[in-house]
């Protein structure tokens, strides 16, 4: 009986120090490796950027690292926006964790009309102004997010300097079991996002008039983008993420002060 003891004592040592072995390594590969981890996401969210601004072709696999970071450096500059007075304020907004300051209740805001299911909003934004050789604006790169049919879909919006012709949407990334392949992961099927270039957010009057629609005759329109097929929840999404960060509680005081000359 005694033996018995000692081999069950042994054994339950043997696998306490093994735990404690596995988590002491696993802990320490995660600190190691959180500063790549960090900057491989930025690197990552830096090359859709420059998709969505035309700047690479991310679908051809040739863009390096190199190119990225050069191209980003040499082109776009990020700047961080005061979404309650649309204007820029001081920070690294390259740096700056939206997400994280979303969910501080000190630095973020909980929407009373949250169209695109964000829950809340960080008192920040970030946008990011593409310019050419000569340094004049092109574009200007908003974040959009909101909630599909299974997962929250993260998007750049590329607009022109006008701030109302539209040159790219770009879905990046799903928090979440991400959208049904064929249908809802259709938002990142190249034909899809072509349909988008050289369509208008706002009409003659001023009013957001772009629209996801399921209607031939408004999909033609300079205003209408075609729904995706079979996919109606994750369209719904789209416009309301566009409906929600073009609105009042996202970056409209922004694009208002851009559009009368804010960014000249």
């Amino acid at each position: 009986m005694a033996s018995n003891k000692d081999s069950f004592g042994k054994t339950l040592f043997v696998v306490i120090g093994l735990c404690f072995v596995c988590s002491m390594f696993v802990s320490t590969a995660a600190v190691l490796l959180k500063p790549t981890q960090q900057e491989n996401k930025l690197l990552d969210k830096q090359k859709y950027i420059l998709e969505a601004a035309g700047l690479v072709d991310t679908k051809s696999g040739k863009v390096d690292k190199k190119t990225i970071i050069d191209t980003y450096n040499k082109y776009v500059e990020a700047r961080l926006v005061d979404l309650k007075t649309g204007d820029f304020v001081e920070g690294n907004a390259d740096t700056f964790d939206v997400e994280k300051a979303a969910r501080t209740p000190a630095t973020s805001f909980k929407p009373k009309n949250d169209i695109a299911s964000v829950k809340r909003v960080a008192n920040k934004g970030v946008i990011y102004l593409i310019k050419d050789d000569n340094q004049q604006l092109q574009t200007v790169i908003i974040p959009v997010k909101g909630y599909g049919l299974w997962s929250t879909m993260f998007a750049f919006l590329a607009v022109e300097a006008d701030m109302n012709t539209i040159r790219s949407l770009v879905y990046y990334d799903f928090t979440g079991s991400g959208e049904t392949p064929g249908l809802g992961g259709e938002v990142q099927n190249p034909q899809w996002i072509a349909k988008w270039q050289g369509k208008k957010l706002y009409d003659e009057s001023g009013s957001l008039a772009i629209q996801v629609t399921k209607v031939p005759a408004v999909a033609a329109s300079i205003h209408g983008i075609d729904a995706l097929s079979g996919a109606t929840l994750t369209s719904n999404g789209v416009q309301h993420s566009l409906t929600f960060w073009l609105g009042e509680e996202g970056f409209a005081r922004f694009i208002e002060k851009a559009r009368n000359g804010g960014l000249s």
